[in-house]
């Protein structure tokens, strides 16, 4: 079959990061990361040979194994001679991967699984607030108050206000001075980048929760580290309520009135 995977419309949020004009091996790997990360390819199952990569996927070999070669490199998958290519265990799977978060967020994720990201979250980011309310710099204040501006303007509804609380969360990473901090950012972005998709796609309006960053913010200017801390911690723990509260609405709504998924 060829490649059919895509991310879903702009309506829901699933095109913030454009496939349209992406390479096919990246189609390729969006389909069968998807598949994997939802169990739909469950662990020790093999992937399609090469020499089939035109039956299966309407793509040339070359494309088929960039493809292959991207799983390997985030851990889903290794190649064994005479054997062939199979998913690995879920514990070598690399979970803060931008791409991995997003394959995962995509095909519906476990309350475990978020759960997992906000306790990371509640790990890292109270005591970045903390080290951006100490170190923070004019510069980095104006960077910060710009990109509140935008979410406020646009709405988290929308992909522009979404990237603006993306450069707001960076923006305070930046601010710790930390480097390996700083090193996680892709990960901690993406991971609050696609919970958010996540609630905007629900059936359930979300809660506004510029007001939680305007507070944080405001911690940090005040260079409030105690504040910034707790304003944090209670900016993760809402988000966390209203994404639960997301996951359970559409579960309710959906046909049948399925429950959520069980943790795994």
């Amino acid at each position: 079959m060829a490649v059919s995977f895509h991310l879903e419309t702009d309506v829901t949020g699933w095109t913030d990061i454009a496939t349209e004009n992406s390479y096919v091996h990246q189609q390729i790997a969006d389909q069968l990361g998807s598949a994997i990360v939802c169990g739909q390819r469950p662990v020790g199952s093999l992937l399609p040979k090469e020499k089939n990569s035109r039956s299966e996927f309407g793509a040339s070999r070359t494309a088929y194994r960039e493809a292959v070669r991207l799983l390997i490199a985030k851990g889903l998958v290794e190649t064994r001679p005479k054997v062939g290519t199979h998913v690995t265990e879920r514990r070598r799977w690399q979970v803060l991967d931008p791409d991995v978060l997003r394959w995962a967020l995509h095909s519906g994720p476990s309350l475990t699984f978020i759960q997992e990201l906000f306790e990371l979250r509640g790990i890292l980011e109270p005591h970045a607030a903390e080290l951006a309310a100490r170190r923070r710099t004019i510069e980095q204040l104006a960077l910060m108050g710009h990109a509140l501006e935008e979410m406020a303007r646009h709405g988290l509804a929308s992909a522009q206000g979404r990237a603006a609380d993306r450069r707001f969360h960076e923006e305070i990473l930046v601010a710790t001075g930390n480097q390996t901090l700083i090193a996680l950012s892709a990960s901690i972005c993406a991971a609050i980048h696609w919970t958010t998709v996540l609630k905007h796609r629900s059936a359930k309006v979300p809660r506004d929760a510029v007001p939680d960053h305007k507070k944080l913010y405001a911690a940090i200017v005040a260079s409030d580290a105690a504040r910034a801390a707790e304003a944090a911690k209670e900016l993760i723990q809402l988000a966390l309520d209203d994404t639960r509260s997301s996951l359970v609405a559409d579960a309710e709504a959906a046909p049948g009135k399925r429950k959520a998924r069980k943790p795994r």
